[in-house]
């Protein structure tokens, strides 16, 4: 076995609880070694990564890896929060009694690790001096040298961050062990893993996976269910899988910050990092802050709501990203980045990279092309001709310090003030272009009876949506009910709330399909009026569901689009949304616990659409 307690030394890690903690996991999992790493640690491990054939070179400074063809997303179905307390079962969270899971999750361990590196990584999901800096500190231990890697880029790793807590037991105590992944089940009645989150205990422990989420303990896992709980139970702030921007104007010399949820495949990190379109790029910058986690609290001093992104890197869908829809994306991940590649195609012989929408069409000559199995595409059969290159969900994962348009203040302690939260789910109609909420409790139920267009096929029923409260489905940690009681408590603590909206840049022509919007760089013009509104700049057209701009009040100058669409965008189909409103009650009475403004907001909108028809 290892000797944890040179490892620790030699590493300088000098937390009494956090060496109890990895000796006792040491023990349990048999490692026959010991690493403490941190950032420094990063050009080092990528030579043994290279040198082992974990990581392949993707060009200068870039890198490619390849997960097991059925380990390549989150598994919402195995993924688990348990505590000791049954009222924190909700409808989303898959909740279990940590009595049950933690013996599970530790027999599945146990000797799992013989013959293996147990890396040790203290690390912090939080600028350092941070307010909510004491819940942000935790130390992953893991079997997988490129988690390692991905982790580095994802949160602030060092010891020092866990060496000088208040608390020495103040820290998350997150194990990832992968497993023996060809032989785990995956998908079937006798599937071996286990993504357990034991949220009063703020300990994680993940069994059976190398990859995203599943792996990476500092993002998901912590930075929002154990993120979310632990803001619950302390009453002091909320764990969000929000986007985060600022907008400059540099007229005024003014900058506001929105942030905001939208479901899977909803536009979320190309808004976050959104240019400018070029009429407007002369007056205002926009600034990113994060594409997918924000934690919100009311500041002390200021009595403000105020945000930061806890992690410290983006961990993007490689899918469609192209110089149209994300040029920022592309700068973050060139050459000399050390953006690591996850079941992109990848071409040994020239080292390239590709993925589907990265241009029109894939590469014409083959020739040296692997597909995201690590199969020639020069082999493919006709039949096969059809099939991606890439898989849909491959990755690439790259530094904030990459983004050419980071925010100069993104790893400031101070966080930054929220002017606004917007909501936006992909919908072909029903939803304008953008709708403004000045009441909080209409806001958060808004975001509560957040959706996005699901399929006929799956859903049974036309026009129903797929509800993602707050973007948060997957992430729930306790009841929804008193989730909604928790963001109502919190934003409504602040002595000047942020405007809340929903946006929606996906409207359709029900004839030809053509989009409505342009979208992408100008989806910055609603955001500002949206900012004029809140400064009581414009007044907008009232409607029973929100604010809507009237056609002068929007910045339109060099937008092609033709007048009916703009007229249909900037309407409301009173009917649609008397029918969305009967979804919406029955969604919400799932739900133990709903406070009565959520359903008090409800009634006013319906019976404001009523009277409208």
């Amino acid at each position: 076995m290892a000797d944890p307690e040179k490892a620790m030394d030699e590493a300088g890690l000098t937390n009494p609880r956090v060496r109890e903690y990895v000796r006792h996991w040491a023990e349990v999992t048999g490692a026959d070694r010991i690493e403490v790493v941190s950032a420094d640690d990063d050009a080092r491990l990528i030579d043994e990564a290279l040198a082992a054939g974990d990581l392949l070179p993707a060009g200068e400074g870039r890198y490619y890896s390849r997960s097991y063809h059925k380990d390549t997303a989150r598994s919402e179905e195995r993924t688990i929060v348990a505590t000791n307390n049954p009222s924190d079962a909700g409808v989303y969270n898959n909740w279990r009694p940590a009595s049950e899971m933690k013996p599970l999750l530790e027999s599945k361990m146990r000797g799992a690790l013989i013959g293996k590196t147990m890396y040790v990584i203290p690390y912090l999901m939080a600028p350092p001096g941070n307010a909510l800096a004491p819940w942000a500190a935790g130390v992953e231990l893991t079997d997988t040298r490129t988690v390692v890697l991905h982790m580095i880029r994802m949160a602030r790793v060092g010891a020092d961050f866990v060496n000088d807590l208040d608390d020495p037991d103040g820290f998350v105590r997150a194990v990832h062990v992968t497993g023996e992944l060809e032989s785990l089940g995956h998908g079937t009645p006798d599937d071996q893993r286990y993504f357990v989150t034991v949220a009063d205990e703020r300990t994680i422990l993940h069994f059976g996976s190398s990859y995203g989420g599943n792996a990476l303990l500092g993002k998901i896992a912590h930075g929002l269910r154990q993120g979310a709980y632990d803001g619950w139970d302390s009453r002091t702030y909320l764990a969000e899988q929000y986007m985060l921007i600022g907008i400059h104007d540099k007229e005024t010399d003014e900058t506001y910050h929105i942030c905001g949820g939208f479901p899977s495949a909803s536009g979320k990190t190309n808004l976050a990092m959104m240019l400018p379109p070029d009429a407007l790029g002369d007056r205002y910058h926009v600034s990113f802050y994060g594409d997918d986690i924000a934690w919100l609290w009311v500041d002390e001093k200021s009595g403000r709501l105020y945000g930061m992104n806890p992690e410290y890197g983006v961990f993007g869908v490689a899918k469609d990203t192209n110089e149209t829809t994300n040029p920022t994306a592309l700068q973050s991940i060139a050459e000399g980045t050390g953006a690591i590649f996850t079941n992109v195609a990848y071409n040994p012989q020239t080292q390239e990279v590709w993925w589907e929408g990265r241009t029109p069409q894939p590469p014409a000559d083959v020739t040296g092309w692997l597909d995201w199995k690590g199969d020639p595409i020069a082999d493919r059969t006709p039949d096969q001709a059809g099939e991606p290159w890439a898989h849909p969900n491959s990755r690439f994962t790259t530094t904030l310090d990459n983004v050419p348009n980071i925010a100069p203040d993104y790893n400031a302690a101070s966080g930054v003030p929220i002017d606004a939260i917007i909501f936006g789910g992909r919908t072909r109609d029903r939803e304008p272009l953008i709708r403004a909420i000045s009441d909080l409790a209409e806001g958060v139920y808004d975001g509560l009876t957040l959706g996005a267009e699901a399929t006929f096929a799956a859903e049974g029923v036309d026009g129903q949506l797929r509800y993602d409260p707050m973007s948060n489905r997957p992430f729930m940690a306790y009841g929804e009910g008193d989730y909604a009681r928790h963001y109502l408590d919190v934003v409504g603590a602040a002595k000047e709330l942020p405007i809340f909206a929903h946006v929606n840049w996906f409207q359709r022509d029900p004839e030809d399909g053509h989009f409505l919007w342009p979208g992408y760089r100008e989806n910055l013009r609603p955001l500002l009026w949206l900012i004029q509104l809140k400064k009581g700049e414009v007044t907008g057209r009232r409607t029973p569901v929100g604010i809507i701009p009237t056609e002068d009040e929007l910045m339109l100058d060099g937008v092609d689009i033709a007048k009916d669409d703009l007229e249909t965008i900037l309407s409301i189909d009173v009917e649609r949304w008397r029918q969305e409103m009967g979804f919406r009650e029955e969604h919400l009475a799932q739900f133990d616990r709903v406070p009565d403004e959520i359903w008090e907001a409800h009634r006013r909108v319906k019976a404001a659409l009523d009277a409208e028809a």
